[in-house]
């Protein structure tokens, strides 16, 4: 995994908030691609679920292949 470069300051909420986005789509892209690997390799809903901190169910929701929407990580 790549490394990460120093975060801005939150005193400048131009470079922070832009650095707060790329956070979030770096981490549902992460997301997603671990949950598929866990599903390819056996792992159940709950499993998954429980290593996310949620329920089977909201996890199953959010992020099935066929059901994944990120709506408010669109560009």
């Amino acid at each position: 995994m790549a490394a990460f470069p120093e975060l801005p300051s939150p005193a400048n909420p131009d470079d922070a908030l832009a650095a707060v986005v790329a956070l979030r789509r770096l981490a549902a892209s992460l997301e997603r691609e671990a949950v598929d690997h866990a599903l390819e390799q056996g792992w159940s809903w709950r499993r998954i679920g429980e290593a996310l901190g949620m329920s089977a169910q909201a996890a199953h929701k959010r992020l099935a292949p066929g059901k994944r929407r990120f709506p408010d990580l669109e560009a």
